[in-house]
């Protein structure tokens, strides 16, 4: 049960991160200064599978490292696993994520909407670990 639950709630965390990119889509790009395709509406690289494929496996791999967490600190319930996700994402990885935007001299814009990702999408991990 326990690599079906991470399997499931890694899927989770990135169709989360999928709707959250796409809703802020616009202001991610404007942002991140990533290059864009020729008409100036979509990254330049967004055929690209690389990225897709590193997101899907990084929330595979995040999801599996919260279970692991999770069982040795006796974290059991939805509410548990959903406090604990959100505190993962905020209090563990979005720090991280400040800590390298504020030296690449990157906008604060940009924490926020990836720091938002990573908190609310550990947040959906850790409440999709709970409901197996």
């Amino acid at each position: 049960m326990g690599y079906l639950a991470v399997i499931v709630a890694g899927i989770g965390g990135f169709m989360f991160g999928a709707v959250w990119y796409t809703v802020l889509a616009k202001p991610w790009m404007a942002a991140s200064g990533v290059a864009l395709n020729d008409a100036g509406t979509a990254p330049a690289n967004q055929s690209n599978p690389i990225p897709y494929i590193t997101s899907f496996v990084g929330a595979i791999v995040v999801a599996g490292m919260m279970r692991h967490v999770f069982v040795l600190s006796g974290i059991d319930t939805f509410g548990e696993g959903l406090v604990s996700g959100f505190g993962v994402g905020l209090f563990l990885v979005t720090p991280w994520i400040a800590t390298f935007y504020a030296f690449g001299a990157r906008p604060f814009r940009l924490t926020l909407i990836d720091g938002g990702y990573a908190t609310f999408g550990c947040t959906v991990i850790g409440a999709v670990l709970m409901l197996f």
